[in-house]
Protein backbone atom coordinates (compact mmCIF):
# COMPACT_ATOMS: atom_id res chain seq x y z
CA UNK A 1 0.00 0.00 0.00
CA UNK A 2 1.69 3.20 -1.18
CA UNK A 3 1.43 5.99 1.39
CA UNK A 4 2.68 9.56 1.08
CA UNK A 5 1.41 11.05 4.32
CA UNK A 6 -0.18 9.64 7.44
CA UNK A 7 -2.34 12.18 9.23
CA UNK A 8 -2.57 11.05 12.85
CA UNK A 9 -5.09 13.07 14.85
CA UNK A 10 -5.40 12.52 18.60
CA UNK A 11 -8.71 13.75 20.01
CA UNK A 12 -7.34 14.30 23.49
CA UNK A 13 -9.40 12.36 26.08
CA UNK A 14 -12.17 11.04 23.80
CA UNK A 15 -12.49 7.65 25.51
CA UNK A 16 -15.23 5.14 24.62
CA UNK A 17 -15.66 2.98 27.71
CA UNK A 18 -13.87 1.58 30.73
CA UNK A 19 -10.95 -0.78 30.24
CA UNK A 20 -10.95 -4.19 31.95
CA UNK A 21 -8.51 -2.88 34.57
CA UNK A 22 -10.43 0.38 35.22
CA UNK A 23 -11.09 -0.72 38.82
CA UNK A 24 -7.36 -0.43 39.53
CA UNK A 25 -7.66 3.27 38.75
CA UNK A 26 -10.98 3.91 40.49
CA UNK A 27 -12.67 4.32 37.12
CA UNK A 28 -15.38 1.65 37.05
CA UNK A 29 -18.35 2.95 35.10
CA UNK A 30 -16.55 5.68 33.13
CA UNK A 31 -17.42 6.20 29.47
CA UNK A 32 -16.57 9.63 28.10
CA UNK A 33 -18.37 9.55 24.74
CA UNK A 34 -21.46 7.66 25.91
CA UNK A 35 -22.00 9.81 28.97
CA UNK A 36 -21.73 12.99 26.90
CA UNK A 37 -24.35 11.61 24.52
CA UNK A 38 -26.64 10.65 27.39
CA UNK A 39 -26.22 13.96 29.21
CA UNK A 40 -26.82 16.04 26.09
CA UNK A 41 -29.56 14.10 24.34
CA UNK A 42 -27.21 12.71 21.70
CA UNK A 43 -24.21 13.82 19.63
CA UNK A 44 -24.39 14.73 15.93
CA UNK A 45 -21.11 13.51 14.41
CA UNK A 46 -22.18 12.15 10.99
CA UNK A 47 -18.73 12.27 9.44
CA UNK A 48 -17.07 10.19 12.15
CA UNK A 49 -20.08 7.87 12.00
CA UNK A 50 -19.46 7.50 8.25
CA UNK A 51 -15.96 6.29 9.16
CA UNK A 52 -17.52 3.66 11.43
CA UNK A 53 -17.58 5.25 14.88
CA UNK A 54 -21.01 3.81 15.65
CA UNK A 55 -19.91 0.31 14.64
CA UNK A 56 -17.08 0.12 17.18
CA UNK A 57 -17.74 -2.39 19.96
CA UNK A 58 -19.65 -0.68 22.77
CA UNK A 59 -20.54 2.42 20.73
CA UNK A 60 -24.10 1.34 20.01
CA UNK A 61 -25.71 4.69 20.80
CA UNK A 62 -24.65 6.49 17.58
CA UNK A 63 -26.27 6.23 14.18
CA UNK A 64 -24.75 3.83 11.66
CA UNK A 65 -25.14 5.04 8.06
CA UNK A 66 -25.67 2.62 5.23
CA UNK A 67 -22.33 3.44 3.58
CA UNK A 68 -19.25 3.16 5.82
CA UNK A 69 -16.19 4.68 4.16
CA UNK A 70 -13.59 3.88 6.81
CA UNK A 71 -12.14 1.13 8.97
CA UNK A 72 -12.89 1.16 12.68
CA UNK A 73 -12.00 -0.46 15.99
CA UNK A 74 -10.93 0.31 19.53
CA UNK A 75 -7.59 0.16 21.30
CA UNK A 76 -6.57 -1.01 24.77
CA UNK A 77 -3.84 0.85 26.64
CA UNK A 78 -1.05 -1.57 27.56
CA UNK A 79 0.96 0.93 29.62
CA UNK A 80 0.41 1.64 33.28
CA UNK A 81 -1.33 4.99 33.68
CA UNK A 82 -3.91 7.19 32.02
CA UNK A 83 -2.11 10.43 31.32
CA UNK A 84 -1.33 12.33 28.14
CA UNK A 85 2.33 11.38 27.84
CA UNK A 86 1.73 7.69 28.51
CA UNK A 87 -1.01 7.55 25.88
CA UNK A 88 0.86 9.49 23.21
CA UNK A 89 4.11 7.64 23.77
CA UNK A 90 2.31 4.32 23.41
CA UNK A 91 0.66 5.49 20.19
CA UNK A 92 4.19 6.27 19.00
CA UNK A 93 5.59 2.88 20.05
CA UNK A 94 6.64 3.08 23.72
CA UNK A 95 4.99 0.96 26.43
CA UNK A 96 5.56 1.98 30.06
CA UNK A 97 5.37 -0.81 32.62
CA UNK A 98 5.50 1.64 35.51
CA UNK A 99 3.47 4.82 35.72
CA UNK A 100 4.99 8.23 36.33
CA UNK A 101 4.98 9.40 39.98
CA UNK A 102 1.99 11.32 41.27
CA UNK A 103 1.62 13.60 44.29
CA UNK A 104 -1.92 13.60 45.71
CA UNK A 105 -0.66 15.39 48.86
CA UNK A 106 1.53 17.90 47.04
CA UNK A 107 5.24 17.81 46.33
CA UNK A 108 7.88 16.97 48.97
CA UNK A 109 9.46 19.88 50.81
CA UNK A 110 12.87 19.26 49.23
CA UNK A 111 11.43 19.76 45.74
CA UNK A 112 9.61 22.96 46.65
CA UNK A 113 12.60 24.30 48.60
CA UNK A 114 14.89 23.71 45.64
CA UNK A 115 12.41 25.29 43.23
CA UNK A 116 12.00 28.39 45.41
CA UNK A 117 15.75 28.78 45.84
CA UNK A 118 16.50 28.48 42.12
CA UNK A 119 13.65 30.73 40.97
CA UNK A 120 13.97 33.27 43.75
CA UNK A 121 10.22 33.15 44.39
CA UNK A 122 8.20 31.53 47.15
CA UNK A 123 5.21 29.54 45.90
CA UNK A 124 1.51 29.35 46.67
CA UNK A 125 -0.54 26.16 46.72
CA UNK A 126 1.47 22.96 46.39
CA UNK A 127 -1.72 20.90 46.40
CA UNK A 128 -3.63 18.61 44.04
CA UNK A 129 -6.39 20.73 42.54
CA UNK A 130 -8.44 21.68 39.51
CA UNK A 131 -6.57 24.32 37.53
CA UNK A 132 -9.48 26.71 37.19
CA UNK A 133 -10.44 26.30 40.85
CA UNK A 134 -6.98 26.95 42.25
CA UNK A 135 -6.64 30.08 40.12
CA UNK A 136 -10.01 31.25 41.47
CA UNK A 137 -8.85 30.57 45.04
CA UNK A 138 -5.28 31.87 44.88
CA UNK A 139 -5.23 34.23 41.89
CA UNK A 140 -5.72 37.41 43.92
CA UNK A 141 -3.04 36.40 46.44
CA UNK A 142 -0.70 35.63 43.52
CA UNK A 143 -1.26 39.12 42.10
CA UNK A 144 -0.58 40.74 45.48
CA UNK A 145 2.56 38.72 46.28
CA UNK A 146 4.02 37.74 42.89
CA UNK A 147 4.29 34.16 44.14
CA UNK A 148 3.60 31.55 41.44
CA UNK A 149 0.87 28.98 42.05
CA UNK A 150 2.21 25.41 42.06
CA UNK A 151 -0.22 22.53 41.90
CA UNK A 152 -0.68 19.01 40.58
CA UNK A 153 -3.53 16.62 39.76
CA UNK A 154 -4.15 12.89 39.58
CA UNK A 155 -1.74 12.93 36.63
CA UNK A 156 2.01 13.12 36.87
CA UNK A 157 2.29 16.89 36.47
CA UNK A 158 4.02 19.82 38.14
CA UNK A 159 1.94 22.81 37.06
CA UNK A 160 2.84 26.46 37.50
CA UNK A 161 0.09 29.06 37.14
CA UNK A 162 0.94 32.74 36.84
CA UNK A 163 -0.82 35.89 35.65
CA UNK A 164 0.86 37.14 32.49
CA UNK A 165 0.99 40.70 33.86
CA UNK A 166 2.72 39.54 37.05
CA UNK A 167 5.16 36.93 35.72
CA UNK A 168 5.76 37.29 32.01
CA UNK A 169 5.68 34.30 29.70
CA UNK A 170 9.45 34.09 29.25
CA UNK A 171 10.04 33.98 33.01
CA UNK A 172 7.25 31.43 33.47
CA UNK A 173 8.78 29.16 30.82
CA UNK A 174 12.19 29.58 32.48
CA UNK A 175 10.69 28.57 35.81
CA UNK A 176 9.24 25.47 34.14
CA UNK A 177 12.70 24.61 32.78
CA UNK A 178 14.11 24.92 36.30
CA UNK A 179 11.40 22.61 37.64
CA UNK A 180 12.06 20.15 34.81
CA UNK A 181 15.74 19.98 35.81
CA UNK A 182 14.79 19.40 39.46
CA UNK A 183 12.21 16.67 38.78
CA UNK A 184 14.47 13.74 37.93
CA UNK A 185 15.14 10.27 39.28
CA UNK A 186 12.35 9.05 41.54
CA UNK A 187 10.61 12.38 41.04
CA UNK A 188 10.60 12.27 37.23
CA UNK A 189 7.10 13.60 36.67
CA UNK A 190 5.76 13.19 33.15
CA UNK A 191 5.24 16.88 32.50
CA UNK A 192 5.95 20.31 33.90
CA UNK A 193 3.19 22.58 32.63
CA UNK A 194 3.13 26.36 32.27
CA UNK A 195 -0.42 27.58 33.00
CA UNK A 196 -0.54 31.32 32.29
CA UNK A 197 -3.74 33.25 32.90
CA UNK A 198 -5.10 36.79 32.61
CA UNK A 199 -8.06 38.80 33.87
CA UNK A 200 -9.20 40.26 37.15
CA UNK A 201 -10.34 38.72 40.43
CA UNK A 202 -13.53 36.77 39.79
CA UNK A 203 -12.84 36.73 36.04
CA UNK A 204 -9.55 34.91 35.62
CA UNK A 205 -9.12 32.95 32.39
CA UNK A 206 -6.28 30.72 31.22
CA UNK A 207 -4.59 31.77 27.99
CA UNK A 208 -3.39 29.82 24.98
CA UNK A 209 0.27 30.30 26.00
CA UNK A 210 0.32 26.99 27.85
CA UNK A 211 3.52 24.99 27.36
CA UNK A 212 4.35 21.43 28.40
CA UNK A 213 7.91 20.48 29.38
CA UNK A 214 7.91 16.69 29.12
CA UNK A 215 10.46 13.99 29.70
CA UNK A 216 12.13 12.62 26.61
CA UNK A 217 10.72 9.27 25.49
CA UNK A 218 12.56 6.39 27.16
CA UNK A 219 13.09 4.59 23.84
CA UNK A 220 12.80 5.28 20.12
CA UNK A 221 9.41 6.25 18.75
CA UNK A 222 7.91 6.16 15.28
CA UNK A 223 8.80 9.86 15.08
CA UNK A 224 12.49 9.02 15.56
CA UNK A 225 12.31 6.22 13.02
CA UNK A 226 10.69 8.42 10.39
CA UNK A 227 12.97 11.43 10.79
CA UNK A 228 16.02 9.13 10.84
CA UNK A 229 14.83 7.73 7.51
CA UNK A 230 14.68 11.21 6.00
CA UNK A 231 10.90 11.47 6.18
CA UNK A 232 9.13 14.56 7.52
CA UNK A 233 7.35 14.71 10.86
CA UNK A 234 4.97 17.63 11.29
CA UNK A 235 3.86 18.21 14.91
CA UNK A 236 0.67 20.21 15.48
CA UNK A 237 -0.57 21.40 18.87
CA UNK A 238 1.23 20.18 21.98
CA UNK A 239 2.72 17.17 20.15
CA UNK A 240 6.18 18.77 20.15
CA UNK A 241 6.03 19.22 23.92
CA UNK A 242 4.86 15.67 24.57
CA UNK A 243 7.90 14.27 22.75
CA UNK A 244 10.34 16.99 23.91
CA UNK A 245 10.86 17.92 20.26
CA UNK A 246 12.50 14.59 19.46
CA UNK A 247 12.04 13.17 15.98
CA UNK A 248 10.15 16.27 14.80
CA UNK A 249 11.11 18.22 11.69
CA UNK A 250 8.45 20.95 11.89
CA UNK A 251 6.19 22.07 14.73
CA UNK A 252 3.46 24.59 15.36
CA UNK A 253 1.64 25.32 18.61
CA UNK A 254 -2.04 26.09 18.42
CA UNK A 255 -4.51 28.26 20.35
CA UNK A 256 -7.53 25.94 20.09
CA UNK A 257 -8.96 22.91 18.28
CA UNK A 258 -10.02 24.77 15.16
CA UNK A 259 -6.59 26.36 14.85
CA UNK A 260 -5.21 22.83 15.17
CA UNK A 261 -7.38 21.68 12.28
CA UNK A 262 -6.28 24.68 10.20
CA UNK A 263 -2.61 23.91 10.78
CA UNK A 264 -3.15 20.21 10.10
CA UNK A 265 -4.65 21.03 6.71
CA UNK A 266 -1.69 23.29 5.93
CA UNK A 267 0.70 20.43 6.74
CA UNK A 268 -1.28 17.97 4.61
CA UNK A 269 -0.90 20.31 1.64
CA UNK A 270 2.85 20.71 2.04
CA UNK A 271 5.21 18.76 -0.16
CA UNK A 272 7.00 15.71 1.15
CA UNK A 273 6.27 12.28 2.57
CA UNK A 274 5.88 11.63 6.26
CA UNK A 275 3.68 11.95 9.34
CA UNK A 276 1.39 14.79 10.42
CA UNK A 277 0.86 14.24 14.15
CA UNK A 278 -1.85 16.48 15.64
CA UNK A 279 -3.09 16.80 19.21
CA UNK A 280 -6.43 18.55 19.77
CA UNK A 281 -6.41 19.33 23.48
CA UNK A 282 -9.59 21.34 23.99
CA UNK A 283 -11.71 18.23 24.56
CA UNK A 284 -9.61 17.41 27.61
CA UNK A 285 -8.46 20.78 28.90
CA UNK A 286 -11.61 22.84 28.45
CA UNK A 287 -14.42 20.32 28.82
CA UNK A 288 -13.36 16.98 30.32
CA UNK A 289 -11.48 18.41 33.28
CA UNK A 290 -14.15 21.06 33.79
CA UNK A 291 -17.06 18.59 33.86
CA UNK A 292 -18.72 20.30 30.89
CA UNK A 293 -20.53 17.71 28.74
CA UNK A 294 -22.34 20.36 26.69
CA UNK A 295 -19.08 22.09 25.80
CA UNK A 296 -17.49 18.70 25.05
CA UNK A 297 -20.40 17.80 22.76
CA UNK A 298 -20.07 21.04 20.81
CA UNK A 299 -16.30 20.56 20.45
CA UNK A 300 -16.87 17.07 19.04
CA UNK A 301 -19.49 18.36 16.61
CA UNK A 302 -17.25 21.26 15.56
CA UNK A 303 -14.42 18.84 14.80
CA UNK A 304 -16.73 16.53 12.92
CA UNK A 305 -17.86 19.41 10.69
CA UNK A 306 -14.23 19.98 9.66
CA UNK A 307 -13.60 16.35 8.72
CA UNK A 308 -14.72 16.72 5.07
CA UNK A 309 -12.26 19.62 4.73
CA UNK A 310 -9.44 17.48 6.13
CA UNK A 311 -10.32 14.58 3.85
CA UNK A 312 -10.57 16.84 0.79
CA UNK A 313 -7.06 18.15 1.46
CA UNK A 314 -5.64 14.63 1.49
CA UNK A 315 -3.82 13.26 -1.54
CA UNK A 316 -4.58 10.02 -3.31
CA UNK A 317 -2.04 8.13 -1.21
CA UNK A 318 -2.62 9.80 2.16
CA UNK A 319 -4.10 8.00 5.16
CA UNK A 320 -6.03 9.52 8.07
CA UNK A 321 -5.94 7.92 11.54
CA UNK A 322 -8.19 9.33 14.28
CA UNK A 323 -7.75 8.12 17.85
CA UNK A 324 -7.42 9.32 21.46
CA UNK A 325 -4.92 8.95 24.31
CA UNK A 326 -7.19 8.24 27.35
CA UNK A 327 -10.60 9.29 28.64
CA UNK A 328 -11.75 12.28 30.67
CA UNK A 329 -15.41 11.64 31.37
CA UNK A 330 -17.04 15.01 32.16
CA UNK A 331 -20.02 13.28 33.81
CA UNK A 332 -17.95 10.91 35.95
CA UNK A 333 -16.98 11.76 39.52
CA UNK A 334 -14.03 14.07 39.89
CA UNK A 335 -12.16 15.96 37.19
CA UNK A 336 -9.37 13.52 36.38
CA UNK A 337 -8.54 11.39 33.35
CA UNK A 338 -10.32 8.04 33.08
CA UNK A 339 -8.92 4.65 32.09
CA UNK A 340 -10.76 3.84 28.85
CA UNK A 341 -10.66 2.25 25.44
CA UNK A 342 -9.96 4.75 22.67
CA UNK A 343 -11.47 4.80 19.18
CA UNK A 344 -9.54 3.90 16.05
CA UNK A 345 -10.86 5.31 12.77
CA UNK A 346 -9.02 4.95 9.45
CA UNK A 347 -9.71 6.65 6.13
CA UNK A 348 -7.84 6.68 2.83
CA UNK A 349 -8.95 6.74 -0.77
CA UNK A 350 -6.92 3.63 -1.40
CA UNK A 351 -7.74 1.93 1.90
CA UNK A 352 -10.37 -0.72 2.57
CA UNK A 353 -13.87 0.35 3.60
CA UNK A 354 -16.17 -0.93 6.33
CA UNK A 355 -13.58 -3.19 7.96
CA UNK A 356 -13.78 -3.95 11.68
CA UNK A 357 -10.29 -3.78 13.19
CA UNK A 358 -11.61 -5.29 16.41
CA UNK A 359 -10.20 -4.61 19.85
CA UNK A 360 -6.49 -3.90 19.55
CA UNK A 361 -4.34 -4.93 22.52
CA UNK A 362 -1.93 -2.03 22.33
CA UNK A 363 -1.87 1.60 21.20
CA UNK A 364 1.50 0.71 19.64
CA UNK A 365 -0.39 -0.98 16.80
CA UNK A 366 -0.49 2.47 15.21
CA UNK A 367 3.31 2.82 15.31
CA UNK A 368 3.72 -0.71 13.94
CA UNK A 369 1.35 0.05 11.07
CA UNK A 370 3.04 3.33 10.16
CA UNK A 371 6.42 1.60 10.25
CA UNK A 372 5.13 -1.01 7.79
CA UNK A 373 3.59 1.66 5.55
CA UNK A 374 6.93 3.37 5.08
CA UNK A 375 9.02 0.14 5.11
CA UNK A 376 11.07 1.37 8.06
CA UNK A 377 11.94 -2.09 9.41
CA UNK A 378 11.50 -0.70 12.91
CA UNK A 379 9.68 -2.96 15.36
CA UNK A 380 7.48 -1.80 18.23
CA UNK A 381 5.63 -3.85 20.87
CA UNK A 382 2.36 -4.09 18.95
CA UNK A 383 0.75 -5.59 15.88
CA UNK A 384 0.41 -3.87 12.51
CA UNK A 385 -3.02 -3.71 10.89
CA UNK A 386 -1.68 -2.72 7.46
CA UNK A 387 -2.67 -6.08 5.97
CA UNK A 388 -6.25 -5.45 7.11
CA UNK A 389 -6.72 -1.96 5.74
CA UNK A 390 -4.75 -2.35 2.52
CA UNK A 391 -6.95 -3.09 -0.44
CA UNK A 392 -3.88 -4.49 -2.20
CA UNK A 393 -3.14 -7.14 0.41
CA UNK A 394 -5.85 -9.68 -0.34
CA UNK A 395 -8.13 -11.10 2.38
CA UNK A 396 -8.32 -9.22 5.66
CA UNK A 397 -6.78 -11.08 8.58
CA UNK A 398 -7.86 -10.17 12.10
Amino acid sequence: MLVDKVILMVLDSVGIGELPDAANYGDCGCNTLKHIAEACGGIHVPNMCALGLGKIAGVDYLKVPGNIIGCYGRMTEASAGKDTITGHWEIAGVVLNKGFPTYPDGFPAEIIDSFEKKTGRKVLGNVAASGTEIIRQLGEMHIKTGRPIVYTSADSVFQIAAHEDIIDICELYHMCSIARDILVGENSVGRVVARPFKGDTGNFRRTSNRRDFALEPVSDTILDAMSDAGLKVWAVGKTEDIFSGRGITYSVHTKDNMHGVDETIKCIREKGRGLVFTNLVDFDMLYGHRNDPEGYKKALEDFDMRLPEIMSAMGENDLLIITADHGCDPVFRGTDHTREYVPLLIYGRNAEKDIDLGTRENFCDIACTISDMFSLNKSFPGRSFLNIISNEAGPSLL
